[in-house]
C-alpha cells in the first residue's frame, strides 16, 4: 500500500493532508477536525489578499472549494468499499458577503447512513442530497451549498 492511501486511512493524517494540499493552502482553506468515526468536518477559511474578490469578500469559488469533498469522504469511509462513492452535483446559493473566518460544518448522521445503505442494497443507485452551510463569525449563513452524491454497491465478484 502507497504512503498516501496509507495516510487517507488516519482522520488524523488526513486533515494534515489536506491542510499541506496546494489547492486548500492557496485558498487559505483550513480542515480544523475531522472526528475519528469520520461522521463530522470542520473546515474554515479566513479573509486573505489572495482570496478576496473585486468587492473584498470572499472569492465565489473558494467559498465553494472548502465544501467540495467531505461529504464524499466522510460517507466512504462509514460505508466500506463495498460501495462506489462519487460527488454527482453541488448548488451553492451566496446569500450574504463573506467577510473574515467563515466556517462550513459537515455531519454524517446514522440516519444519512442507513438511507444510503437501504436505498442501494439491491443495486440500484442512490443520490442523496445534503445540505452545508458556510457561515461567518457572527453565525450568519454566507452560502448554502447542496452536495448530490452518486452511490451504488459495487458487484459482487
Amino acid at each position: 500500500m502507497n504512503r498516501l492511501v496509507r495516510a487517507m486511512q488516519s482522520p488524523m493524517a488526513l486533515r494534515l493532508l489536506f491542510n499541506c494540499y496546494p489547492p486548500y493552502m492557496m485558498t487559505g482553506i483550513t480542515v480544523r477536525e475531522i472526528a475519528p468515526d469520520w461522521r463530522r468536518v470542520v473546515v474554515q477559511m479566513g479573509l486573505h489578499w489572495y482570496n478576496r474578490n473585486y468587492f473584498g469578500t470572499h472569492f465565489g469559488a473558494s467559498l465553494y472549494a472548502m465544501t467540495d469533498p467531505f461529504y464524499v469522504i466522510m460517507l466512504a469511509r462509514n460505508i466500506g468499499p463495498d460501495y462506489v462513492v462519487w460527488d454527482r452535483a453541488a448548488h451553492i446559493d451566496f446569500l450574504r458577503p463573506g467577510r473574515g473566518r467563515v466556517t462550513a460544518s459537515f455531519e454524517l448522521s446514522p440516519a444519512m447512513i442507513d438511507t444510503v445503505i437501504a436505498a442501494t442494497a439491491g443495486g440500484e443507485k442512490h443520490e442523496p442530497t445534503w445540505p452545508v452551510e458556510v457561515r461567518d463569525e457572527a453565525g450568519e449563513v454566507v452560502a448554502r451549498v447542496a452536495k448530490t452524491l452518486y452511490v451504488r454497491r459495487k458487484p459482487s465478484a
